[in-house]
């Protein structure tokens, strides 16, 4: 595609550093860009502790793991998410209960309460494109039932962590990259090294290569971390030219009948919308080289979830005819203005 959903914007000083770590000789996870990058984007997100890790997934599986979930256990899922949030709670044996979400698509509050049985251990709200959800209700949920909170923010650098434990993804699609890669985030230092053994195969202070847990090789290169530094330090630079961005989006297609507009996000992580006829509109911009995804099914509706018994949810109505336009660092006026026109071509407008 010529404008694609999403690209990275790697500079300079990601190159430089990746030559540093190859020069360094430090390939591995033990290199000092992973305890930097660590440090500075716990620090960031409002916590002490960062865990680096191989992917967002792997790091909503330690989060969870850290905290004991195992078989039998409960962990309250948004229905609207990628599958991923799930994924992580059913690699444990134990089960996500999934909750239906508001028109903002963010998970309902007022419905978590009446999905909390004596099973549940963990709510997992995800701040979806950037969305923050309504985490002091959750915080007030988790204090009074006793339960802990994960917060996949795998599209939401830039917005502080209250939870247990903070999950983001460093994937290449991600407000800040790593090619591949995620990060956990925590003030609890014993959860913060629980998950680095649990990263690093439970290696003992001893290397004697005797393992008493079962664990994971999870680990992030430093020459992987060495990339996310370098983004890392241009991430406010890439939040306000994507607010600019969604500004921009706004105000283009404010006039047109046929699209809803979706709620204001804290932070940007992909333009979305809703348009009455989706996959007409989508044909027509893939026409034109314009790359562009749908929202993500609910969670309810996955092959290895399906409940048909399932009632109708606003994640499905949402879901139909969600929408999201490219959105990336770097992209030009040129570029948003391209799918603007398009799209109000598409429309008569």
């Amino acid at each position: 595609m010529a404008i694609q959903a999403s690209r990275p914007d790697v500079g300079e000083a990601e190159l430089r550093y990746v030559t540093e770590a190859v020069r360094s000789g430090w390939l591995t996870a033990a290199g000092p860009f992973v305890k930097r990058f660590e440090s500075e984007f716990a620090a960031y997100t409002g916590q002490e502790h960062g865990v680096t890790c191989a992917s967002g997934t792997a790091a909503l599986h330690l989060a969870l793991r850290a905290l004991g979930v195992g078989p039998g256990d409960e962990v309250i899922v948004p229905e609207f998410t990628f599958v991923a949030s799930a994924w992580a709670v059913t690699y444990l044996g134990a089960t996500p209960v999934f909750v239906d979400v508001k028109d903002d698509l963010l998970i309902d509050p007022g419905l978590v309460e009446a999905a909390i049985t004596e099973r549940t251990k963990v709510i997992m709200p995800v701040h979806v494109h950037g969305r923050r959800c309504d985490m002091a209700a959750i915080m007030r949920l988790a204090f009074d039932y006793g339960l802990r909170v994960v917060e996949d923010s795998a599209e939401a650098h830039g917005i502080p962590v209250v939870g247990d434990i903070g999950c983001f993804s460093l994937y290449a699609n991600k407000i800040i990259t790593a090619g591949e890669g995620g990060i956990c985030v925590t003030s609890d230092r014993w959860l913060a090294e629980q998950m680095k053994h649990l990263r690093g195969m439970a290696i003992g202070p001893a290397h004697d290569f005797m393992h008493k847990k079962l664990a994971y090789t999870y680990r992030m290169t430093n020459l992987q971390a060495a990339v996310a530094l370098g983004q890392f330090e241009r991430i406010e630079e890439f939040l306000a030219q994507r607010a600019a961005i969604a500004d921009h989006y706004d105000k283009g297609l404010a006039d047109i009948a046929e699209i809803t507009p979706m709620p204001a996000r804290d932070v940007l992580w992909m333009y979305d919308l809703r348009a009455a006829r989706r996959e007409e509109l989508r044909a027509f911009l893939a026409d034109a080289e314009i790359e562009t995804r749908p929202f993500f099914p609910p969670m309810s509706r996955q092959p290895m979830y399906l409940d048909p018994s399932w009632p109708e949810l606003n994640a499905a109505r949402l879901a139909a005819d969600g929408l999201c336009l490219p959105t990336y660092n770097g992209m030009t006026r040129a570029e948003q203005d391209h799918v603007i026109e398009h799209v109000r071509r598409f429309h008569g407008a």
